[in-house]
Parts: structure tokens; C-alpha cells; sequence
């Protein structure tokens, strides 16, 4: 059960939770919600499966690699073809 809670959004952080909430609930809402859950939860800690030379798994998408591009070349290619309808 989900309780009441009191925060503050910006206009474009209220219009991405009113556009979340207008889906009507069906499979597709169960499919977007977890693919943003997952999206954000990547955003939110970055961490690349390659890991740097001194073992540690890196945690800076900036970086010019094969796994950062996939990412963001998937992001943009999603953001490409929902736009063009």
C-alpha cells in the first residue's frame, strides 16, 4: 500500500510523474515502469561491467568505451524512433 508523501518537483519532474501516472494500468505500464525503474537505477549509480586496470569497475559514463556507448547509443536510438512516431 502506498501512503501520501510531500516533495518538491520541478515543472519537468511533475510533468514526467503526470505522464507516468495518465498510463492506464495494463501490461504496457508494467513494462515502462520497470524499464524507467532500471534506467534510473543505472542513472543514478553508474557502473560499467568493464572494469578499470586497477580492478575496480568504473563508475564514469563519460568514458569513451565500448559498454558507455552501448548505453547511451540505446538511449538514443529509443529517443530517436519514439520521436519519429
Amino acid at each position: 500500500m502506498s501512503a501520501p508523501v510531500q516533495v518538491t518537483l520541478s515543472p519537468e519532474e511533475w510533468k514526467l510523474v503526470s505522464s507516468l501516472r495518465a498510463i492506464p494500468e495494463s501490461p504496457l505500464k508494467e513494462r515502462l515502469d520497470a524499464l524507467f525503474g532500471e534506467v534510473l537505477k543505472f542513472a543514478v549509480d553508474p557502473k560499467c561491467s568493464e572494469s578499470q586496470a586497477d580492478g575496480v569497475p568504473c563508475t564514469n559514463t563519460n568514458m569513451d568505451c565500448d559498454s558507455c556507448r552501448k548505453v547511451t547509443d540505446l538511449i538514443d536510438t529509443l529517443r530517436r524512433r519514439v520521436s519519429a512516431g
